[in-house]
């Protein structure tokens, strides 16, 4: 039974959680460049050829070989090398590459499922069942690239292996078996629900609302003021505050009223003698 801490943990509103977000877009940049490793024939460059300009070269793939120069946009490619193609790597790297390729394809195809965004909760166990899938193509794109990398000066060819160097595939290649892998296990960890549920994204109602829990305000108890009410019915007592009566009716306040001034007389009777003004 969970603690009242870790459920107190929910979504925010209804996106879709931050690491979901993080593996379904590295995992369709790493199939895009891991299909571009797979049919570019450039895993490898052979230069200084002998017999052949000096800005010549062959670029050898796992499924094409093709020879251009540098200033060449239509290169001659479909070129026949049995040598090359009988290496194991090759075959091993023709495999794992289109199997990478179905793997992530397939993994997206369950990830999607379980990380759509008009729900109130995503399917954590799909979304990381997806996940793993994707961890494992990218898997399956690193053994051959950093496989065909460690013996690119011992692969046979018929051609004279003078200046090898590492082709744009293995650099393409290892980007995008990097990216299936990091989206691929952040998507997987979120089947775990650990730190209180902060890897899925999940934050705490306070948090969610912009808004702190505040503590219910204190009742305070507050004397009512009980005052005897004179009138002509006699002296009675009411609880009534003594705002709701008017001040003239002569009730009897706890404070003293100001004095009313004295009406000042007139008088109209001359008993001085008259002055010139006056007339």
């Amino acid at each position: 039974m969970p603690s009242r801490s870790t459920q107190e943990w929910m979504r925010m509103s209804m996106r879709t959680p931050g690491i979901l977000i993080f593996g379904m877009v590295l995992a369709p940049c790493g199939w895009v460049l891991d299909l571009t490793a797979t049919v570019a024939p450039n895993w490898r460059t052979l230069h200084g050829l002998p017999n052949t300009p000096p800005d010549e070269f062959i670029q050898q793939g796992i499924w094409d070989i093709c020879r251009t120069t540098t200033t060449s946009t239509r290169p001659l490619c479909s070129l026949q090398d049995t040598t090359y193609f009988g290496n194991q790597i090759i075959d091993v790297a023709q495999g794992l590459m289109v199997a990478s390729l179905i793997v992530t394809l397939i993994g997206l195809a369950v990830a999607i499922p379980g990380v759509r965004c008009w729900r109130d909760q995503p399917n954590w166990l799909v979304a990381g069942l997806g996940g793993l899938l994707i961890f494992l193509s990218g898997v399956m794109t690193i053994i051959p690239i950093a496989w065909y990398t460690h013996v690119l000066d011992s692969v046979a060819s018929v051609s004279p292996l003078t200046d090898v160097r590492v082709g744009y595939c293995i650099v393409l290649g290892y980007i995008g078996g990097i990216f299936e892998v990091l989206g691929g296990f952040v998507m997987f960890i979120g089947i775990c629900r650990c730190c209180g549920g902060k890897n899925r994204g999940e934050r705490p109602v306070e948090e969610v609302t912009g808004r702190q829990k505040r503590p219910e305000p204190r009742r305070v108890d507050v004397p009512r003021l009980d005052r005897a009410r004179s009138g002509a019915g006699g002296s009675g007592r009411s609880s009534v505050p003594y705002s709701k009566y008017s001040a003239d009716d002569g009730d009897d306040v706890s404070f003293p009223r100001a004095k009313s001034p004295a009406a000042r007389s007139v008088n109209t009777s001359y008993t001085s003698r008259p002055y010139d003004v006056d007339l």
